[in-house]
């Protein structure tokens, strides 16, 4: 009797010690908006915050912060229902994507809360958040696939080193903490249930938190989803590919594309092999690369096609991106080491401790081969995936009861949680087969495979409707109805190639005043000048032929100028509406006209510097023609600046 009452009294003790320093563990602070000065978050009704769990979730050690916030309903309702978004990468911020949200129209009558998962974004510790920048210093140099998998290891293994060497315990970021640092938010925000909308690897870690919280779901959406962790990798090239084959049978049923683009398939390859010997090294800004330089190589050449496909405003430009590889056009292709910057952006500490933790000990790279190798002229699948493989041998072994766990971290997940399943068509990385696979798992489930768009898709205006009418417990049917309403994927062919248009307008977009605060008071002395010649020309003020005449040309060469600007920032802004990707090489052939004008312009100015300075002695007033004459200079110094003539 006495030993069963010792033992009771232990158990309470132990489950009230659990109890007590669980407590202790989790707790909640107040943030400032990361966003002080953001007009468009003015007046929202927003709360920022951290929540602070353990970082071993295991043996309660250690500490982190999750940077999380709560988009209120605007409804204002209290005890409102709430949705949880798990942002993909795995190492992308939560947090940062608020601007999608704000005017989501499940916000009506629901909270959203975004969060950073553990090392990610605004979450503490950040675990190398430079990495990302190393990795693309390497991709922008001119060496071998190689070298280029030699130096990422380096950069991948000092990040784990420098990890180790702060305590941090890289064992703990995975998905099953992850999981429980959202159980704990749910539980600290005092939301008994809600709905959890993952996206891309966010889809798998939304599956793992319901197999272990099926008590905290209410519903799922999972957008561009994961089916099998252990496959991941392997299909990386498959759906790749497939997607990629699919906007060349597009281009080669389109009689205008085909035309443009004679074979399109065999161009892709055919830029492989030649990349593979003869490499374009372009000039890129300094906050990019300190080098001013990259060199794109077939694998940066595949992973840039790759990651075209993304988007579907990306999937209509596919040929034409394809072809001024071909051509080497090499003002054009640096306007595309922006898109490598944001590729990698997100934090691949954390990447890596995922993918070496819980997702390459389950894949098989002589798999990732074997598929790789079935489409001919490839030459292997990316170099950028199949390196990880590398990276993460070399990371080091995985206790294999740590793997067990991740193996089996989405077994017991209920298969009859309402869910909506959405794929893109075109999406490389999470193809829409992985869909139909995740369908057959789950009985309570629809799955919506959205035409023309690629990975992302719930992101989309149908894509966005479609969550929203399903948290509303809307009905929606799949038929051939649903996506009646969606533009066909145009692609795009009939393309006038001017790099220059993209730096002109990324100099309007930044609208740096000191930089361009010298072409508006150019094109203000103009319009001025305009206005007072005209009316001196036809009050006949001018006695001498000569001053007539210069200001009568002045004032028509800074007409045409103006009108040139005037019709450019129109098709800039017409072209960016319709597909703002063009721009990166220059505009519609409609709008010729533009560039011919310019044209016109260059001649008129010469002429008239000709004109005055021949006629220099009859002129009247020379200094104040002049200032005409160079404010229309200035307007052609700032078009030869950015490329445009």
């Amino acid at each position: 009797m006495k030993l069963q009452r010792t033992i009771i009294l232990v158990i309470v003790f132990n489950i009230l010690s659990f109890t007590i320093v669980n407590a202790q563990s989790v707790r909640k602070e107040e943030r400032e908006s990361p966003f002080p000065n953001s007009k468009f978050l003015e007046g929202e009704n927003i709360q920022w915050g951290n929540l602070i769990v353990p970082e071993n979730w295991e043996v309660l050690k250690g500490e982190v912060k999750i940077a999380y916030s709560v988009l209120q309903n605007k409804k204002r309702n209290n005890n409102s229902e709430a949705v949880v978004f798990i942002q993909g990468g795995p190492g992308a911020s939560g947090t940062e994507t608020i601007w999608q949200w704000v005017n989501h129209p499940i916000r009506e009558d629901k909270d959203i809360i975004l969060f950073d998962i553990r090392g990610t974004g605004l979450s503490e510790p950040r675990l190398c958040p430079d990495l990302g920048k190393k990795i693309l210093k390497i991709l922008s140099k001119n060496q071998s696939e190689e070298e280029d998998e030699k130096e990422k290891i380096n950069a991948v293994i000092s990040c784990k080193t420098a990890l180790i060497s702060k305590g941090i315990d890289i064992s703990s970021y995975n998905s099953l903490s992850v999981a429980k640092d959202i159980n704990a938010l749910k539980a600290s925000l005092g939301y008994k249930k809600w709905s959890v909308y993952g996206v891309s690897y966010g889809t798998h870690v939304a599956q793992v938190y319901a197999s272990n919280y099926p008590n905290d779901v209410e519903s799922l959406i999972l957008d561009s989803p994961i089916s099998s962790i252990s496959s991941y990798y392997e299909k990386n090239t498959d759906g790749f590919m497939k997607s990629l084959l699919k906007v060349f049978k597009k281009c080669k049923d389109d009689p205008a594309c085909n035309s443009r683009y004679n074979n399109i398939e065999t161009m892709f390859f055919d830029v492989i092999r030649d990349l593979e010997t003869n490499p374009i090294t372009v000039k890129v800004d300094a906050k990019f690369l300190k080098s001013g330089k990259f060199t794109f190589n077939s694998e940066d050449f595949k992973v840039v096609t790759q990651q075209a496909l993304y988007h579907k405003q990306m999937i209509e430009i596919v040929p034409l991106l394809i072809s001024q590889f071909k051509e080497r056009n090499k003002k054009a292709l640096s306007n595309l080491v922006p898109s490598f910057a944001s590729l990698l952006s997100m934090d691949y500490g954390v990447y890596y401790c995922f993918s070496c933790e819980e997702i390459l000990p389950l894949n098989s790279i002589s798999k990732f081969n074997k598929e790789s190798y079935k489409y001919k002229g490839l030459d292997g699948g990316v170099a950028f995936y199949e390196s990880d493989f590398k990276v993460c041998e070399k990371w080091g072994k995985i206790e294999k009861d740590s793997l067990f766990k991740v193996n089996n971290s989405t077994k017991n997940l209920k298969i009859n949680i309402p869910t909506i399943i959405i794929s893109g068509e075109y999406d490389p990385i999470t193809p829409s087969t992985n869909g139909s696979e995740l369908k057959a798992k789950l009985t309570e489930s629809k799955f919506l495979e959205i035409p023309t768009y690629g990975h992302s898709a719930s992101f989309t205006k149908k894509g966005t409707k479609l969550v929203s009418d399903f948290l509303s417990d809307k009905e929606i049917k799949s038929d051939a109805k649903l996506f009646s309403d969606i533009k066909p994927v145009y692609l795009v062919n009939d393309i006038t190639i001017n790099s220059g248009v993209f730096e002109m307008g990324n100099s309007f977009n930044n609208l740096d005043p000191v930089f361009l605060s010298p072409l508006v008071i150019a094109l203000i002395l103009m319009i001025f000048f305009i206005i007072n010649y005209t009316i001196k020309i036809f009050k006949k003020e001018y006695s001498k032929r000569a001053d007539s005449i210069i200001r009568f040309m002045g004032v028509f060469t800074s007409i045409i100028g103006i009108l040139c600007f005037v019709l450019l920032l129109k098709g800039m802004n017409e072209t960016a509406a319709n597909n703002y990707f063009i721009l990166a090489f220059g505009l519609p052939s409609s709008f010729d006209y533009v560039f011919t004008g310019i044209t016109v312009f260059a001649f008129l100015l010469i002429l008239s510097f000709t004109y005055y300075f021949l006629k220099l002695k009859s002129i009247r007033d020379r200094s104040i023609v002049f200032s005409l004459l160079f404010s229309n200079l200035l307007c052609i110094v700032y078009l030869m600046y950015w490329g445009i003539i």
